[in-house]
């Protein structure tokens, strides 16, 4: 009978597990499968076939999948290459409250359950606080970790998913997340930057993030997709951010206006649905259905990124099926630039697709999209993917660290 030993205490969502099974015969070969149930009832799986040593042990840090869900040493594969069995879902997990359930189980070669064990993933760590907020116009949900003074991030979600905004909380940051479209921000026709300046707003006033002898730096936006193009606003037009986090985003708005004190800012930059590519009855391509932003009459749709005070960080996925998130980032590398300006970094990952979160959530292939009305292909390839959500959630916290984070010696010395 083998027995496994799956995880550490305690188990953060975004930090790695360690895999080993011992007890098995030696060189025996078996299955490995991982399975969950997320918070609409949708069923992620995967398998992986493994060998045990002359010991009759598998350590996944070391010996390599010989097939199934993927393929060679991948310590962490059996949770990013979970998928659905039937058409492709995105993982749905809202609530920072209860950990996933991941249940990870052994099989001999005639499928008999030789081992199991459940790993519990938490979202909040320890000591870190959950508030909903409903002030004035603004709601959303506040995380804050123990003690501080701790830099602020404004995190613009736009599937209300506090994933993100719990797990950077975790790392030392006070986060305020906010539903993109909400009914007073997003009336259906226009978005108003004036929602979230008063979310902003709110967070800096927050008691660990305001330091009566530290002077406040600013707030960081972190934000992806239609989220990012918000974000890129808010630090073109509304003052006090101090650095944005960009994940496959456009400085091109579309769908709807974007309007700051009672005036448009930004125009719309329509759909071109004939570019929409149908590779079969049930998904579509829409990387190439916006209009050339660069036309005249649809210049109003661009954010003038360069007016920002505070840096960017740029992340795209070259595989982005959804949007041309490489080529938009490059398009606003060069402005910047253009207009002398040195107040960005940007990175771009091979092989990744265009839903970008924090790591070991199962991959996404493609997403239901209200504007086109269909399930829009994301594009990637899950190892690759994996592999840029990894390094992507270590160097977004690094950045936010560099641009917003007070010097902790001289918080000591002031007081």
């Amino acid at each position: 009978m083998a027995s496994s030993a799956l995880y550490r205490e305690p188990c953060l969502f975004d930090e790695p597990i360690q895999v080993k099974v011992t007890g098995l015969s030696p060189r025996q070969v078996v299955t490995m499968r991982a399975r969950l149930i997320d918070e609409k009832g949708a069923v992620f799986s995967s398998l992986a076939t493994y060998r045990a040593n002359g010991s009759g042990e598998i350590d996944l840090d070391r010996d390599a999948s010989l097939g199934g869900s993927y393929v060679g040493v991948e310590p962490m594969g059996l949770l990013w290459s979970m998928c659905t069995e039937t058409l492709p879902k995105m993982f749905q997990k809202t609530n920072s409250m209860n950990p996933q359930i991941v249940t990870f189980s052994v099989h001999d070669e005639g499928n008999r359950v030789l081992a199991e064990m459940m790993n519990e993933r938490f979202l909040m760590g320890d000591g870190v606080s959950r508030v909903f907020v409903k002030e004035g116009n603004i709601r959303g949900v506040l995380f804050t970790p123990p003690e501080g003074p701790f830099p602020a991030v404004l995190d613009l979600c736009i599937s209300k998913s506090e994933i993100r905004a719990c797990l950077l909380a975790n790392k030392g940051f006070v986060v305020f997340m906010v539903d993109l479209y909400n009914d007073k921000a997003f009336n259906g026709k226009e978005m108003q930057l004036d929602y979230f300046e008063e979310a902003m707003d709110f967070l800096k006033l927050q008691a660990k993030v305001s330091h009566k002898r530290i002077p406040y730096k600013g707030v960081g936006i972190m934000a992806n997709s239609k989220g990012a193009i918000i974000g890129l606003s808010l630090a073109a037009f509304v003052p006090g951010v101090k650095a944005v986090v960009c994940i496959n985003g456009r400085n091109t708005n579309s769908s709807v206006v974007v309007c700051y004190k009672k005036q448009e800012v930004l125009s719309t930059l329509m759909f071109d649905y004939i570019k929409l590519i149908n590779p079969d009855s049930f998904f579509v391509i829409g990387r190439y259905v916006f209009k050339n932003p660069l036309a005249e009459k649809l210049k109003a749709s661009t954010v003038p990124i360069e007016r920002a005070k505070g840096h960017f960080l740029f992340a795209a996925s070259e595989d982005d099926l959804h949007w041309a998130s490489k080529a938009h980032m490059d398009g606003m590398v060069e402005r910047l630039q253009c207009h002398g300006k040195e107040n960005f970094e940007s990175v771009s990952y091979p092989g990744a697709g265009h839903l970008l979160e924090p790591p070991y959530r199962p991959y996404c292939p493609s997403s239901f999209q209200g504007a086109e009305g269909t399930l829009v292909m994301m594009g990637g390839e899950p190892k690759s993917h994996a592999a840029a959500e990894v390094h992507l959630w270590k160097k977004i916290q690094d950045f936010f660290r560099t641009r917003l984070s007070c010097n902790t010696e001289q918080i000591q010395a002031k007081l």
